[in-house]
Protein backbone atom coordinates (compact mmCIF):
# COMPACT_ATOMS: atom_id res chain seq x y z
CA UNK A 1 0.00 0.00 0.00
CA UNK A 2 2.73 2.22 0.62
CA UNK A 3 4.81 4.32 -1.73
CA UNK A 4 8.48 4.21 -2.31
CA UNK A 5 8.78 7.77 -2.25
CA UNK A 6 5.74 8.93 -0.06
CA UNK A 7 3.66 11.79 -1.36
CA UNK A 8 2.04 13.81 1.00
CA UNK A 9 -1.71 14.69 0.59
CA UNK A 10 -3.10 18.19 -0.29
CA UNK A 11 -5.53 19.99 -0.01
CA UNK A 12 -6.53 23.68 -0.90
CA UNK A 13 -5.36 26.99 0.87
CA UNK A 14 -8.89 29.13 1.45
CA UNK A 15 -11.99 28.79 0.60
CA UNK A 16 -13.31 29.48 -2.60
CA UNK A 17 -16.47 29.59 -4.46
CA UNK A 18 -18.26 29.38 -7.76
CA UNK A 19 -22.50 30.57 -8.94
CA UNK A 20 -23.88 29.06 -11.76
CA UNK A 21 -26.85 26.69 -12.65
CA UNK A 22 -27.38 23.13 -11.92
CA UNK A 23 -27.88 21.20 -15.80
CA UNK A 24 -30.50 19.29 -14.59
CA UNK A 25 -32.33 21.19 -11.95
CA UNK A 26 -31.85 24.57 -13.52
CA UNK A 27 -31.77 26.09 -10.27
CA UNK A 28 -29.00 28.54 -9.11
CA UNK A 29 -25.90 27.30 -6.87
CA UNK A 30 -23.82 28.45 -5.16
CA UNK A 31 -20.25 25.93 -4.51
CA UNK A 32 -17.80 26.33 -2.02
CA UNK A 33 -14.39 24.49 -1.76
CA UNK A 34 -12.98 24.53 1.85
CA UNK A 35 -9.95 22.97 3.14
CA UNK A 36 -10.07 19.82 5.17
CA UNK A 37 -8.29 17.90 7.28
CA UNK A 38 -5.95 14.88 6.69
CA UNK A 39 -7.68 11.62 5.37
CA UNK A 40 -10.59 13.41 5.23
CA UNK A 41 -11.20 12.94 1.71
CA UNK A 42 -13.84 14.31 -0.68
CA UNK A 43 -17.05 15.06 0.99
CA UNK A 44 -20.39 16.97 0.26
CA UNK A 45 -22.31 19.16 2.68
CA UNK A 46 -25.72 20.63 1.60
CA UNK A 47 -25.60 23.68 3.52
CA UNK A 48 -29.31 25.07 1.95
CA UNK A 49 -30.71 21.41 4.85
CA UNK A 50 -31.16 21.54 8.34
CA UNK A 51 -28.26 20.20 10.19
CA UNK A 52 -26.33 20.98 7.10
CA UNK A 53 -26.07 17.20 6.10
CA UNK A 54 -22.37 15.83 4.73
CA UNK A 55 -22.05 12.82 1.89
CA UNK A 56 -18.73 11.52 1.50
CA UNK A 57 -17.97 10.72 -2.19
CA UNK A 58 -18.08 6.88 -1.92
CA UNK A 59 -19.41 4.41 -4.40
CA UNK A 60 -21.59 2.81 -2.06
CA UNK A 61 -24.08 5.75 -1.72
CA UNK A 62 -24.49 6.07 -5.61
CA UNK A 63 -28.29 5.72 -6.34
CA UNK A 64 -29.27 6.16 -9.70
CA UNK A 65 -26.91 7.15 -13.08
CA UNK A 66 -29.37 8.16 -15.44
CA UNK A 67 -27.84 11.46 -16.41
CA UNK A 68 -24.64 11.91 -13.79
CA UNK A 69 -23.46 10.28 -10.60
CA UNK A 70 -26.01 10.43 -8.20
CA UNK A 71 -25.25 10.46 -4.50
CA UNK A 72 -27.65 9.41 -1.68
CA UNK A 73 -27.70 9.05 1.63
CA UNK A 74 -29.97 9.47 4.78
CA UNK A 75 -32.27 10.91 1.80
CA UNK A 76 -29.76 13.66 1.85
CA UNK A 77 -28.92 13.83 -2.34
CA UNK A 78 -26.09 15.00 -4.69
CA UNK A 79 -26.48 15.22 -8.17
CA UNK A 80 -24.33 15.02 -11.06
CA UNK A 81 -21.00 14.59 -9.02
CA UNK A 82 -18.52 13.98 -11.60
CA UNK A 83 -16.78 17.15 -12.75
CA UNK A 84 -16.43 18.35 -9.52
CA UNK A 85 -14.70 15.18 -8.68
CA UNK A 86 -12.87 15.11 -11.72
CA UNK A 87 -11.51 18.47 -11.05
CA UNK A 88 -10.12 17.12 -7.64
CA UNK A 89 -8.27 14.27 -8.82
CA UNK A 90 -6.77 16.10 -12.15
CA UNK A 91 -5.30 18.62 -9.34
CA UNK A 92 -4.15 15.91 -7.21
CA UNK A 93 -5.86 17.55 -3.99
CA UNK A 94 -6.37 14.56 -1.07
CA UNK A 95 -8.79 16.19 0.81
CA UNK A 96 -11.81 18.73 0.23
CA UNK A 97 -14.90 19.58 1.61
CA UNK A 98 -17.42 20.67 -0.76
CA UNK A 99 -20.34 22.88 -0.05
CA UNK A 100 -23.76 23.24 -2.03
CA UNK A 101 -26.54 25.31 -1.58
CA UNK A 102 -28.45 23.03 -3.61
CA UNK A 103 -28.49 19.34 -4.91
CA UNK A 104 -26.68 20.02 -7.69
CA UNK A 105 -23.28 21.63 -8.20
CA UNK A 106 -23.22 23.99 -11.40
CA UNK A 107 -23.02 22.81 -14.34
CA UNK A 108 -20.66 25.65 -15.47
CA UNK A 109 -19.86 25.12 -19.54
CA UNK A 110 -20.30 21.13 -19.07
CA UNK A 111 -16.71 20.54 -18.58
CA UNK A 112 -14.53 20.58 -15.32
CA UNK A 113 -12.11 23.92 -15.99
CA UNK A 114 -13.96 26.38 -14.06
CA UNK A 115 -13.36 24.09 -10.75
CA UNK A 116 -9.98 23.81 -11.86
CA UNK A 117 -9.54 27.33 -12.18
CA UNK A 118 -11.28 28.12 -8.50
CA UNK A 119 -9.13 25.05 -7.00
CA UNK A 120 -5.60 26.88 -8.91
CA UNK A 121 -7.23 30.16 -6.95
CA UNK A 122 -7.52 28.62 -4.00
CA UNK A 123 -3.83 27.43 -3.92
CA UNK A 124 -2.84 23.79 -3.08
CA UNK A 125 -0.74 22.85 0.15
CA UNK A 126 0.77 19.68 1.51
CA UNK A 127 -0.07 18.37 4.76
CA UNK A 128 2.00 16.48 7.21
CA UNK A 129 -0.07 12.73 6.41
CA UNK A 130 1.53 10.14 3.68
CA UNK A 131 -1.18 9.45 0.82
CA UNK A 132 -2.51 6.37 0.54
CA UNK A 133 -2.24 4.31 -2.46
CA UNK A 134 -3.59 1.16 -3.78
CA UNK A 135 -1.36 -0.39 -5.91
CA UNK A 136 -2.27 -2.54 -8.74
CA UNK A 137 -1.13 -6.13 -8.27
CA UNK A 138 -3.03 -7.96 -10.73
CA UNK A 139 -5.67 -7.08 -13.43
CA UNK A 140 -9.30 -6.37 -12.56
CA UNK A 141 -12.11 -6.02 -14.42
CA UNK A 142 -16.18 -5.09 -14.81
CA UNK A 143 -18.29 -5.97 -17.91
CA UNK A 144 -21.81 -4.84 -18.10
CA UNK A 145 -23.74 -7.63 -20.51
CA UNK A 146 -26.41 -5.47 -21.58
CA UNK A 147 -24.20 -2.33 -22.64
CA UNK A 148 -20.90 -4.09 -23.64
CA UNK A 149 -18.97 -1.71 -21.84
CA UNK A 150 -16.21 -3.01 -19.82
CA UNK A 151 -13.36 -1.54 -17.71
CA UNK A 152 -10.09 -3.15 -16.32
CA UNK A 153 -7.20 -1.66 -14.41
CA UNK A 154 -3.69 -3.25 -14.75
CA UNK A 155 -0.34 -2.61 -13.08
CA UNK A 156 1.63 0.33 -14.11
CA UNK A 157 3.60 3.09 -12.54
CA UNK A 158 1.03 5.44 -12.01
CA UNK A 159 -2.35 6.57 -12.32
CA UNK A 160 -3.55 6.19 -16.27
CA UNK A 161 -6.67 6.67 -18.11
CA UNK A 162 -7.76 5.40 -21.45
CA UNK A 163 -10.89 5.42 -22.91
CA UNK A 164 -12.59 4.38 -26.07
CA UNK A 165 -16.24 5.09 -27.44
CA UNK A 166 -18.17 3.91 -29.81
CA UNK A 167 -21.71 5.22 -30.40
CA UNK A 168 -22.58 3.81 -33.73
CA UNK A 169 -23.68 6.68 -34.99
CA UNK A 170 -22.14 8.00 -38.59
CA UNK A 171 -21.81 11.48 -36.46
CA UNK A 172 -19.44 10.32 -33.59
CA UNK A 173 -18.27 6.71 -34.60
CA UNK A 174 -15.53 5.18 -32.80
CA UNK A 175 -12.47 7.84 -30.72
CA UNK A 176 -9.96 7.38 -28.28
CA UNK A 177 -8.73 9.70 -25.27
CA UNK A 178 -5.81 8.60 -23.33
CA UNK A 179 -4.09 10.23 -19.81
CA UNK A 180 -0.56 8.87 -19.63
CA UNK A 181 0.09 11.40 -16.22
CA UNK A 182 -2.30 13.32 -14.06
CA UNK A 183 -0.70 16.25 -14.47
CA UNK A 184 -1.49 16.77 -18.30
CA UNK A 185 -5.15 16.78 -16.51
CA UNK A 186 -5.44 20.60 -16.70
CA UNK A 187 -4.58 20.90 -20.65
CA UNK A 188 -5.65 18.25 -22.03
CA UNK A 189 -8.73 16.77 -20.26
CA UNK A 190 -10.15 19.64 -18.21
CA UNK A 191 -12.17 21.69 -20.52
CA UNK A 192 -14.08 18.54 -22.68
CA UNK A 193 -17.24 19.25 -22.25
CA UNK A 194 -20.18 16.80 -21.96
CA UNK A 195 -22.34 16.01 -24.75
CA UNK A 196 -25.45 14.70 -25.76
CA UNK A 197 -27.41 13.27 -29.07
CA UNK A 198 -30.24 15.21 -30.80
CA UNK A 199 -32.55 11.82 -30.21
CA UNK A 200 -31.66 11.96 -26.06
CA UNK A 201 -32.50 15.76 -26.33
CA UNK A 202 -35.98 15.76 -27.87
CA UNK A 203 -36.96 13.19 -25.43
CA UNK A 204 -35.60 15.26 -22.46
CA UNK A 205 -37.33 18.85 -24.12
CA UNK A 206 -40.27 16.87 -23.76
CA UNK A 207 -40.56 15.97 -20.39
CA UNK A 208 -39.71 19.69 -19.40
CA UNK A 209 -35.82 18.03 -18.09
CA UNK A 210 -33.38 20.59 -19.84
CA UNK A 211 -33.81 23.38 -17.35
CA UNK A 212 -30.03 24.37 -17.12
CA UNK A 213 -29.13 25.34 -20.39
CA UNK A 214 -29.69 28.32 -22.22
CA UNK A 215 -27.58 24.60 -23.93
CA UNK A 216 -24.25 26.38 -24.55
CA UNK A 217 -23.14 24.11 -21.57
CA UNK A 218 -23.43 20.89 -24.08
CA UNK A 219 -22.33 19.21 -27.24
CA UNK A 220 -25.25 18.73 -29.43
CA UNK A 221 -24.63 15.35 -32.18
CA UNK A 222 -27.42 15.23 -34.44
CA UNK A 223 -28.21 11.62 -35.20
CA UNK A 224 -31.08 12.08 -36.72
CA UNK A 225 -33.63 14.85 -38.73
CA UNK A 226 -34.42 17.47 -37.33
CA UNK A 227 -37.91 18.30 -37.41
CA UNK A 228 -39.62 21.75 -37.56
CA UNK A 229 -41.62 20.75 -34.03
CA UNK A 230 -37.82 20.01 -32.17
CA UNK A 231 -36.36 23.11 -34.24
CA UNK A 232 -39.10 25.74 -32.74
CA UNK A 233 -38.45 24.01 -29.30
CA UNK A 234 -34.76 24.15 -30.17
CA UNK A 235 -34.72 27.85 -30.42
CA UNK A 236 -36.82 28.52 -27.22
CA UNK A 237 -33.97 26.60 -25.12
CA UNK A 238 -31.01 27.99 -26.61
CA UNK A 239 -32.36 31.30 -26.56
CA UNK A 240 -31.49 31.65 -29.91
CA UNK A 241 -33.18 33.48 -33.12
CA UNK A 242 -32.13 30.29 -35.41
CA UNK A 243 -30.43 26.98 -35.01
CA UNK A 244 -28.46 24.89 -37.82
CA UNK A 245 -26.40 21.57 -38.04
CA UNK A 246 -22.64 22.13 -38.81
CA UNK A 247 -20.80 19.98 -41.33
CA UNK A 248 -19.46 17.78 -38.55
CA UNK A 249 -22.86 17.11 -37.38
CA UNK A 250 -22.69 18.82 -34.01
CA UNK A 251 -25.56 21.86 -33.41
CA UNK A 252 -24.10 25.19 -33.88
CA UNK A 253 -24.70 26.66 -30.57
CA UNK A 254 -20.68 25.68 -29.92
CA UNK A 255 -17.22 25.05 -31.59
CA UNK A 256 -15.74 21.36 -30.61
CA UNK A 257 -12.58 22.28 -28.39
CA UNK A 258 -10.72 18.71 -30.08
CA UNK A 259 -12.14 16.44 -32.73
CA UNK A 260 -12.34 13.83 -29.83
CA UNK A 261 -13.61 16.10 -26.88
CA UNK A 262 -15.95 13.19 -26.65
CA UNK A 263 -13.95 10.74 -25.62
CA UNK A 264 -11.87 13.22 -23.90
CA UNK A 265 -15.14 14.00 -21.48
CA UNK A 266 -15.43 10.25 -21.21
CA UNK A 267 -12.38 10.38 -19.60
CA UNK A 268 -12.83 13.23 -17.39
CA UNK A 269 -16.51 11.24 -16.02
CA UNK A 270 -14.36 7.77 -15.94
CA UNK A 271 -11.56 9.91 -13.26
CA UNK A 272 -14.63 11.92 -11.65
CA UNK A 273 -16.68 8.72 -10.97
CA UNK A 274 -13.61 6.46 -10.12
CA UNK A 275 -12.63 9.38 -7.32
CA UNK A 276 -15.80 7.62 -5.23
CA UNK A 277 -13.13 4.35 -4.76
CA UNK A 278 -11.96 6.75 -2.02
CA UNK A 279 -8.25 5.75 -2.44
CA UNK A 280 -5.47 6.71 -5.07
CA UNK A 281 -4.86 3.93 -7.40
CA UNK A 282 -1.94 3.21 -9.21
CA UNK A 283 -2.89 1.17 -12.12
CA UNK A 284 -3.59 1.71 -15.84
CA UNK A 285 -7.70 2.05 -16.03
CA UNK A 286 -9.13 0.98 -19.81
CA UNK A 287 -12.65 1.86 -20.06
CA UNK A 288 -14.41 0.58 -23.63
CA UNK A 289 -17.88 2.42 -23.84
CA UNK A 290 -17.53 3.92 -20.07
CA UNK A 291 -21.12 5.25 -18.74
CA UNK A 292 -21.29 6.77 -15.26
CA UNK A 293 -23.18 2.91 -14.77
CA UNK A 294 -20.36 0.91 -15.15
CA UNK A 295 -17.97 3.16 -13.97
CA UNK A 296 -19.66 3.49 -10.93
CA UNK A 297 -20.12 -0.49 -10.23
CA UNK A 298 -16.44 -1.11 -11.06
CA UNK A 299 -15.36 1.63 -8.09
CA UNK A 300 -17.28 -0.09 -5.67
CA UNK A 301 -16.06 -3.65 -6.85
CA UNK A 302 -12.56 -2.07 -6.36
CA UNK A 303 -13.46 -0.28 -3.19
CA UNK A 304 -14.50 -3.72 -1.74
CA UNK A 305 -11.01 -4.97 -2.93
CA UNK A 306 -8.76 -2.29 -1.39
CA UNK A 307 -10.58 -2.66 1.94
CA UNK A 308 -10.58 -6.42 2.23
CA UNK A 309 -6.48 -5.84 1.25
CA UNK A 310 -6.34 -3.12 4.30
CA UNK A 311 -7.80 -5.88 6.16
CA UNK A 312 -5.66 -8.80 5.37
CA UNK A 313 -2.55 -6.46 5.07
CA UNK A 314 -0.04 -9.24 5.28
CA UNK A 315 3.74 -8.20 6.03
CA UNK A 316 6.19 -9.56 3.44
CA UNK A 317 9.47 -10.86 5.29
CA UNK A 318 11.94 -12.64 3.63
CA UNK A 319 12.06 -15.82 5.82
CA UNK A 320 16.04 -16.63 4.26
CA UNK A 321 17.31 -14.18 5.82
CA UNK A 322 19.31 -14.45 9.16
CA UNK A 323 16.34 -14.12 12.09
CA UNK A 324 17.08 -11.26 14.51
CA UNK A 325 16.60 -13.69 17.11
CA UNK A 326 17.15 -17.80 16.41
CA UNK A 327 15.60 -20.27 19.11
CA UNK A 328 18.76 -19.99 21.40
CA UNK A 329 18.37 -16.50 21.46
CA UNK A 330 14.71 -16.80 22.39
CA UNK A 331 15.26 -19.00 24.98
CA UNK A 332 17.54 -16.93 26.78
CA UNK A 333 14.98 -14.34 26.96
CA UNK A 334 12.18 -16.61 27.78
CA UNK A 335 11.33 -18.47 30.34
CA UNK A 336 9.17 -20.88 28.35
CA UNK A 337 10.31 -24.02 27.06
CA UNK A 338 9.12 -27.14 24.82
CA UNK A 339 6.82 -28.46 24.60
CA UNK A 340 5.14 -25.20 25.57
CA UNK A 341 7.90 -22.41 23.73
CA UNK A 342 5.81 -21.81 20.50
CA UNK A 343 8.06 -19.52 18.69
CA UNK A 344 10.73 -20.44 16.68
CA UNK A 345 12.07 -17.08 15.65
CA UNK A 346 11.99 -13.12 15.92
CA UNK A 347 12.18 -11.64 12.65
CA UNK A 348 11.57 -7.71 13.22
CA UNK A 349 11.33 -5.73 16.54
CA UNK A 350 11.35 -2.21 17.55
CA UNK A 351 10.18 -0.08 20.37
CA UNK A 352 6.70 -0.36 19.10
CA UNK A 353 6.21 -3.52 17.24
CA UNK A 354 7.33 -7.09 17.57
CA UNK A 355 7.33 -9.69 14.29
CA UNK A 356 7.56 -13.50 15.68
CA UNK A 357 7.41 -16.68 13.25
CA UNK A 358 6.81 -20.57 14.08
CA UNK A 359 6.62 -23.49 11.59
CA UNK A 360 3.87 -25.75 12.40
CA UNK A 361 4.68 -29.12 12.05
CA UNK A 362 2.92 -32.54 12.73
CA UNK A 363 4.50 -33.50 15.64
CA UNK A 364 3.17 -30.64 17.51
CA UNK A 365 1.99 -32.32 20.80
CA UNK A 366 -1.00 -30.86 20.36
CA UNK A 367 -2.02 -32.51 17.62
CA UNK A 368 -1.82 -35.37 19.82
CA UNK A 369 -5.08 -35.20 21.50
CA UNK A 370 -6.88 -32.03 19.29
CA UNK A 371 -8.82 -33.79 16.52
CA UNK A 372 -6.07 -36.67 15.90
CA UNK A 373 -8.07 -37.77 12.33
CA UNK A 374 -7.92 -33.75 11.40
CA UNK A 375 -5.41 -31.96 12.97
CA UNK A 376 -5.74 -28.15 13.88
CA UNK A 377 -4.20 -25.85 15.51
CA UNK A 378 -5.87 -25.25 18.67
CA UNK A 379 -6.58 -21.02 18.78
CA UNK A 380 -5.51 -20.55 22.29
CA UNK A 381 -2.31 -22.24 21.54
CA UNK A 382 -2.04 -19.50 18.42
CA UNK A 383 -3.19 -16.44 21.26
CA UNK A 384 -0.39 -18.06 23.25
CA UNK A 385 2.50 -18.18 20.61
CA UNK A 386 0.78 -14.69 19.91
CA UNK A 387 1.50 -13.53 23.51
CA UNK A 388 5.28 -15.29 23.93
CA UNK A 389 5.77 -12.57 20.82
CA UNK A 390 4.96 -9.81 22.47
CA UNK A 391 6.64 -10.87 25.73
CA UNK A 392 10.02 -11.02 23.94
CA UNK A 393 8.85 -6.74 23.23
CA UNK A 394 8.06 -6.53 26.63
CA UNK A 395 11.38 -8.08 28.27
CA UNK A 396 13.36 -6.38 25.71
CA UNK A 397 12.63 -3.26 27.47
CA UNK A 398 14.48 -4.75 30.76
CA UNK A 399 18.42 -5.62 30.97
CA UNK A 400 18.06 -8.89 32.28
CA UNK A 401 15.01 -10.33 30.66
CA UNK A 402 16.28 -13.66 32.29
CA UNK A 403 14.45 -12.93 36.01
CA UNK A 404 11.77 -11.62 34.77
CA UNK A 405 8.09 -13.84 33.96
CA UNK A 406 5.34 -13.09 32.15
CA UNK A 407 1.75 -13.15 32.75
CA UNK A 408 -1.28 -12.60 30.98
CA UNK A 409 -3.72 -9.63 32.42
CA UNK A 410 -6.72 -9.39 29.64
CA UNK A 411 -7.42 -10.75 26.13
CA UNK A 412 -9.74 -9.10 24.23
CA UNK A 413 -11.43 -9.12 20.67
CA UNK A 414 -10.12 -12.58 19.76
CA UNK A 415 -11.45 -13.48 16.10
CA UNK A 416 -10.46 -16.93 14.42
CA UNK A 417 -10.62 -16.32 10.82
CA UNK A 418 -8.75 -19.65 9.12
CA UNK A 419 -7.00 -23.20 10.54
CA UNK A 420 -4.03 -23.32 11.03
CA UNK A 421 -2.72 -26.95 10.01
CA UNK A 422 0.41 -28.99 10.13
CA UNK A 423 3.01 -27.02 7.17
CA UNK A 424 1.58 -24.01 7.93
CA UNK A 425 4.31 -20.83 8.76
CA UNK A 426 3.01 -18.63 11.59
CA UNK A 427 3.39 -15.02 11.29
CA UNK A 428 2.93 -13.12 14.60
CA UNK A 429 2.97 -9.05 13.98
CA UNK A 430 2.19 -7.41 17.39
CA UNK A 431 2.00 -3.41 17.87
CA UNK A 432 2.03 -1.63 21.34
CA UNK A 433 -1.31 0.20 21.64
CA UNK A 434 -0.19 1.88 24.23
CA UNK A 435 3.38 2.75 25.59
CA UNK A 436 5.00 -0.33 28.52
CA UNK A 437 4.12 0.79 31.76
CA UNK A 438 5.09 -0.45 34.66
CA UNK A 439 5.76 -3.62 32.80
CA UNK A 440 2.64 -3.92 31.55
CA UNK A 441 2.46 -4.35 27.89
CA UNK A 442 -1.19 -3.79 25.90
CA UNK A 443 -0.26 -4.96 22.39
CA UNK A 444 -2.95 -5.58 19.40
CA UNK A 445 -1.77 -8.65 17.57
CA UNK A 446 -2.43 -10.42 14.45
CA UNK A 447 -0.95 -13.73 13.42
CA UNK A 448 -0.65 -14.62 9.06
CA UNK A 449 -0.13 -18.09 7.28
CA UNK A 450 -0.91 -18.02 3.58
CA UNK A 451 -1.16 -15.22 2.73
CA UNK A 452 -3.83 -14.68 5.21
CA UNK A 453 -5.02 -13.36 8.27
CA UNK A 454 -5.49 -16.09 10.81
CA UNK A 455 -5.84 -14.76 14.30
CA UNK A 456 -6.17 -11.38 15.78
CA UNK A 457 -6.51 -10.22 19.48
CA UNK A 458 -6.10 -7.17 21.96
CA UNK A 459 -3.75 -8.69 24.34
CA UNK A 460 -2.67 -7.36 27.58
CA UNK A 461 0.41 -8.82 29.68
CA UNK A 462 2.15 -7.77 32.46
CA UNK A 463 6.67 -8.71 33.40
CA UNK A 464 7.46 -9.62 36.62
CA UNK A 465 10.35 -10.24 38.44
CA UNK A 466 11.03 -13.70 39.08
CA UNK A 467 13.75 -13.71 41.55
Amino acid sequence: MSNAVAIKQRTIQKEVELKGVGLHTGKEVTLTFKPAPENHGYAFCRVDLEGNPIIEADANYVVNTQRGTNLEKNGVSIQTSEHVLAACVGLEIDNLLIELDASEPPIMDGSSKFFIEALEEAGIVEQEAERDEYIVKDVISYTDEESGSEIIVMPSDEYQVTTMVDFGTKVLGTQNASLKHLSEFKEEIADARTFSFLHELEMLLEHGLIKGGDLNNAIVYVDKELSPDTMEKLKVAFGKESIAIKPNGILDNLTLHYPNEAARHKLLDVIGDLALIGTRIRGKIIANKPGHYVNTQFAKKLSKIIKIDKRNKVPQFDLNQEPLMDINKIMSMLPHRPPFLLIDRILEMSDKHVVGMKNVTMNEPFFVGHFPGAPVMPGVMQVEAMAQTGGILALSTVPDPENYLTYFMKIDKVKFKQQVLPGDTLIFKLELLTPIRRGICHMQGFAYANGKLVTEAELMAQIVKSK
